[in-house]
């Protein structure tokens, strides 16, 4: 590697509070540098530059580990052809980040960082470029998908089924991207909520949040028969291949969808033991418990806990019976652990599921992203160790 990964996670320390800032400062200097990039970006780009920050968090992590580093830039490439990014427009963001990394830092800023910077950012973006080059041709930028059902499961929460004009290859577990002609070049994630299915429909749970384009577009406004478009699968939350061990698996809220999805693959495979906590804010944002009930009754490998608050209860006291719940399952040595569901999932629940036994490299989540405010890395551990508040209460048990 041609930089020191420990520079670039030290700058990028100083610039971290000042996040909103510095993307305002990157985007301005792009478009001001640029003409005729703009075009490619949504019309409003505060939830662009958030993720703009993100995406730039999950870089920094993964560059003191290569061999992760690798597979993620590579997924980043391909999914970037859906923006129509050109190999010409990647020096002009790296000239712009690094303008704005330089800006915010102030004093901090030295001809080493800056170099590292550089050089990190050819590194990052030919990866890119290579990755995006060497998709075949026969595969779209993005497809387009129909929408043949969608069912208000809640006030806030759609369940879509959507057909793609082609074959959409996936593995279950994955989440990809939605853009409606309603919020024109504004993409958004959403698992995968059922496995590959022989007529090639996918089921997707959206759950409207406040101010959210795409998902109030889905929620709310989104017809049968329209069409939105979908970026390339991604994500690596898949079940471990030809693993035969028990299984745990916590989804929270709209994580169902990804487990769901998960199940029925396990059930495609044959099955093995298996047990899920399906965790909700409330017993009516248990949307899909038609389907719980229906996969226990089915499969005998299968056992459900249903985890919902009582009236009144906080949020600290359902965090508390949730991890009770969990700690009454007991050893968790030798098993494959899955956890979706809200960012704070992963760091709440995984420290204690390493005390009771897991192993870090088999508990799987999407994407957490940690913060840089310290003087080293941090272990898998200690990101876990960070306490926050869930709002799970009362188990019920299926099965």
């Amino acid at each position: 590697m041609p930089f020191d990964p420990a520079v670039i996670r030290a700058s990028f320390a100083v610039v971290e509070r000042r996040a909103d800032q510095l993307t305002k400062f990157f985007y301005a200097h792009l478009f001001t540098n640029n003409p005729g990039v703009e075009e490619l970006f949504p019309a409003r780009l505060a939830e662009q530059r958030d993720r703009l920050f993100a995406a730039l968090t999950q870089l920094v992590v993964r560059l003191e580990e290569p061999e992760k580093l690798t597979g993620y830039l590579a997924a980043l490439g391909r999914d970037h052809r859906k923006f129509q990014a050109a190999p010409e427009h990647y020096p002009a963001v790296g000239a712009s980040l690094i303008a704005a990394l330089k800006h915010f830092s102030g004093h901090y800023w030295t001809p080493e960082i800056e170099k590292a910077w550089i050089e990190a950012f050819t590194v990052i973006s030919q990866a890119m470029i290579d990755a995006a080059a060497a998709v075949p041709d026969s595969v779209p930028r993005w497809w387009n998908a129909e929408v043949v059902d969608r069912r208000r499961a809640t006030p806030d929460l759609a369940v879509l089924t959507l057909r793609p004009d082609r074959p959409y290859p996936y593995t279950s577990g994955q989440y990809l991207t939605v853009c409606s002609d309603r919020r024109p070049q504004v993409w958004r994630p959403y698992s995968l909520a059922c496995a590959p299915r022989p007529d090639n429909t996918l089921e997707l749970h959206v759950r409207r949040v406040p101010e959210g384009q795409v998902s109030t577009a889905l929620v709310n406004d989104v017809r049968l028969g329209e069409s939105v478009r979908l970026g390339p699968p991604l994500g690596e939350a898949v079940l471990a291949p030809d693993s035969d061990r028990p299984l745990l698996m916590v989804a929270a809220g709209t994580g169902w969808a990804p487990v769901k999805a998960l199940l029925e693959q396990l059930a495609q495979d044959g099955g093995r033991p298996t047990t899920v906590f399906v965790a909700a804010r409330g017993d009516e944002d248990q949307y899909d418990l038609e389907a719980v009930h229906a996969m226990v009754k089915e499969h005998a490998w299968l056992h459900a806990v249903l985890a919902a608050p009582e009236r009144g209860a906080s949020r600290s006291e359902a965090a508390r019976l949730l991890r009770e719940g969990l700690r009454e399952y007991g050893d968790c040595s030798g098993h494959d652990i899955h956890l979706s569901g809200p960012p704070d999932l992963v760091p709440t629940l995984g420290a204690q599921l390493l005390e009771q036994g897991a192993e870090p490299e088999r508990l799987r989540h999407d994407p957490a992203t940690p913060t840089f405010n310290r003087s080293r890395p941090l272990t898998p551990a200690e990101w876990f160790l960070e306490e926050r508040d869930v709002p799970w209460i009362n188990r019920t048990e299926l099965g």
